[in-house]
């Protein structure tokens, strides 16, 4: 039976999108927007700006539409969590996701400013490269770096990471503990593209990796994204334990072994730990680098 990763990768288009305008906009001209976003999202700010529930009539009215396809884009909010509705008068109020958004947001917003006192002790500890990621939406997506202190040092694409969530270190640590329909999201809107041949390519691949993930603490990026790079992952939570973010650190192949390979995972797992004590996650035992 499949899971439902595997399902959402079956059922996701492939070279599509949603929009039907085309990708470039011409100069002094405005893009084409969805109706339907713009329908729903007149609806959020109407309940924002409400003093306390509305009834569906109200909210039609407000946003100018008819009760059917009023009705209609509110059953999709509620479905997904951005309104919610009273089971005794059937009014409308904002959702539980609204404000996961906006906490999503500050966390983003303050991460680089918090995690860059330890970023910088893990890039004196290891000498090697460090990154701090997180997810935005589908899209991985590199806050801040500092390049090796070491002369033989490896680079890195950023711009490529979006879709690589599956072939980074960063990207799986923070896949590893989402739940599986986010899981199922990501890889549906990214794929699994192939990097390099030691990229993981199938959906059972990926799971089986990201339970190692679980077990170890940490993430491992073994020539998955560029050739001849290891990188080593652990994610970053908040006080109820929630993934905000991850941290790795990159070297070449020919230093990913021995004591330095244990020192590496070491320190990025403590790294990690502490930037998720800031955001008030138990704060970690003092070690040693």
């Amino acid at each position: 039976m499949a899971t439902g990763v595997e399902k959402a990768v079956e059922t996701a288009p492939v070279g599509t999108d949603r929009t039907d305008g085309p990708d470039v906009v011409p100069p002094g001209k405005m893009p084409r927007t969805i109706q339907s976003v713009e329908r729903a999202l007149d609806i959020l700010e109407i309940l924002a700006d409400a003093d306390g529930e509305l009834p569906l009539n109200e909210l039609a009215a407000g946003a100018h539409l008819n009760a059917s396809t009023c009705h209609h884009l509110l059953a999709t909010l509620v479905k997904r969590g951005y309104a919610g509705q009273t089971s005794r008068t059937r009014s409308y109020f904002l959702g539980p996701r609204v404000t996961d958004l906006s906490d999503s947001r500050l966390k983003q917003f303050n991460l680089s400013e918090i995690a860059m006192p330890e970023l910088r002790r893990l890039n004196d500890a290891t000498l090697e490269s460090v990154h701090l990621a997180v997810l935005q939406g589908t899209s991985l997506v590199t806050f801040a770096k500092l390049d090796s202190k070491l002369p033989i040092r490896v680079g890195s694409d950023d711009g490529m990471k979006a879709d690589a969530s599956h072939a980074t270190a960063t990207g799986k640590a923070i896949l590893a503990w989402l739940p599986e329909p986010e899981i199922a999201r990501v890889i549906a809107q990214g794929g699994l593209k192939r990097f390099t041949d030691k990229t993981i390519s199938t959906i059972s691949e990926l799971m089986e990796d990201l339970r190692l993930v679980r077990r170890n603490g940490y993430s491992l990026d073994n020539e998955e994204f560029q050739a001849g790079v290891v990188c080593v992952g652990a994610a970053i939570r908040d006080h109820a334990g929630a993934v905000v973010g991850s941290v790795s650190g990159s070297m070449p192949r020919m230093r990913a072994d021995g004591d330095h390979m244990a020192k590496v995972k070491h320190c990025v797992q403590d790294c990690a730990a502490r930037i998720s004590s800031r955001f008030g996650s138990p704060e970690p035992e003092q070690i040693q680098y």
